[in-house]
């Protein structure tokens, strides 16, 4: 999926989120400025969780509560992790069953956390450029029918 703009893809998470239920994860990769954080403000914004929607870089994971019934935002940033264990103490699988996980930089680090997940990789369309390349793996029995382009509203 190619977006154009930062604006596209929020809508894209906003989009991506009316999909999500409680439970689970998702596996955000890209290189810095790729616009992971951006993609996790438009999937807040689709699950009306409170906000605001910042990089969690240097407290490493934050819950927005929900506002509307729905299930909570953990999102976290695996970057400053050093390995599996700092994983481990960041109890991600306690709140993982009744809550959204988003996890940018969490490639190779918490693939373990569930049997089913949702890879998000986000690229640069090319140098300078605003535009993106978004592409969605699902693992798992869950997301065996993923679409690549979540419906509008």
């Amino acid at each position: 999926m190619r977006l154009a703009t930062a604006d596209d893809m929020r809508a894209y998470g906003a989009r991506l989120a009316a999909l999500l239920r409680p439970g689970d994860l998702l596996v955000l990769s890209g290189p810095l400025g790729a616009g992971k954080t951006t993609l996790v403000q438009g999937i807040a914004e689709g699950l009306k969780v409170r906000g605001p929607i910042t990089s969690p870089t240097f407290v490493i994971a934050r819950v927005h509560p929900s506002l509307s019934q729905g299930p909570p935002l953990v999102h976290a940033d695996a970057y400053r992790l050093g390995g599996d264990l700092e994983v481990d103490d960041l109890d991600l699988d306690a709140s993982l069953e009744e809550s959204v996980t988003v996890v940018e930089w969490g490639e190779g680090l918490v693939e373990g956390l569930a049997d089913d997940r949702l890879e998000i990789h986000i690229d640069r369309e090319s140098a300078g450029d605003e535009a993106r390349v978004v592409t969605l793996r699902g693992v798992g029995p869950r997301w065996v029918d993923t679409p690549s382009d979540p419906p509008e509203d």
